[in-house]
């Protein structure tokens, strides 16, 4: 009879015996209470604790969490943004007290540091300061919270400003500003490359009409001198010097009928062929330039004139 009520004791006392060790698991603490009332902290490994007596209150991670938190507010230029604050807070190894008893939501006063800076700092700020200086952000929601979280337990690591979103028709409108800003530049060297080009073809012409007309100058030159050079060598054999100038027209008369038939392609060119036109044209050259002569001089003698009557009636 009394090894039948020995079981039931020993298997008791061995839950109880169980029930006493625990766990804490590495980069948490555990807070033990006593009757309701705290007792100890205990960190990570095996622990002990009173059975029926002590308790597991609760266990805090210290680890680094991140709460985002998104907040709505108005920027100095009356546009409304969203803005994606990331905040990195650990418990404090030493205050685990205070983190567990002083705030039962710590998210929330989190959040709630977050909403009131973020509201006090950006309405201050136009939109594109907003994106320019959202470090500066970040810097005041920190150090408003390092200051008001660290009697709680809570060291805050780091803040980021991780997303800014203005209203729909406000990034259209953003965006149609860069595109046509960006179209202007573009309109900009478009131009410039066009009027570089203007000014690059133009030089060219003009070289190109440099070297063309000194290349003109330079053929008249040397067919002068072949000229020159012909007269002389056919007076050498008794020839004048009319026989020989329409002696070389007729010659150059010819090798240009020559010319003009050895190309297929050649338009219609209507020619004297006979000997008699080589030497009307050179008949034909003479009277014109004796003509001009004359004229030239009896425009030089009329200015001589007018010069002189201008000397007597001064």
């Amino acid at each position: 009879m009394s090894d039948f009520f020995l079981i039931p004791i020993i298997f008791i006392s061995f839950i109880i015996l169980i029930s006493s060790f625990f766990v804490v698991k590495q980069q948490t603490a555990a807070v033990i209470e006593r009757f309701g009332r705290f007792q100890s902290i205990r960190n990570s490994g095996l622990q002990m604790k009173i059975p029926m007596v002590d308790r597991i209150s609760g266990r805090l991670s210290l680890k680094i969490q991140q709460l985002d938190v998104i907040v709505e507010t108005k920027t100095l230029d009356d546009v409304f943004v969203k803005l994606k604050v990331s905040v990195q807070y650990v418990v404090i190894r030493e205050k685990v007290y205070e983190a567990f008893y002083k705030l039962e939501y710590p998210h929330d006063q989190i959040t709630s540091y977050v909403f009131d800076v973020v509201r006090a700092e950006v309405p201050k700020m136009k939109l594109d300061d907003v994106f320019v200086k959202k470090d500066d952000i970040a810097i005041a929601v920190k150090t408003e919270l390092q200051d008001a979280m660290l009697d709680y337990g809570y060291d805050i690591i780091k803040t980021l400003v991780t997303d800014i979103d203005p209203d729909a028709q406000v990034k259209s409108a953003m965006n149609r500003i860069n595109a046509s800003e960006r179209e202007k530049i573009a309109a900009q060297f478009e131009g410039d490359a066009a009027r570089i080009l203007i000014v690059e073809k133009a030089k060219a012409e003009a070289e190109s009409k440099r070297l063309q007309g000194q290349g003109i100058a330079d053929q008249r030159r040397e067919i002068a001198r072949g000229l020159e050079e012909s007269v002389e060598v056919l007076n050498k054999v008794g020839i004048n010097s009319q026989e020989a100038s329409a002696l070389i027209v007729v010659t150059q008369h010819y090798d240009t009928l020559q010319s003009i038939g050895e190309e297929t392609n050649t338009n219609l060119i209507l020619l004297p062929n006979s000997p008699q036109a080589g030497s009307d044209m050179l008949n034909n050259m003479v009277a014109s330039f004796t003509a001009s002569n004359q004229i030239g001089e009896a425009m030089k003698r009329q200015k001589q004139k007018e010069g002189k009557n201008s000397k007597n009636t001064d």
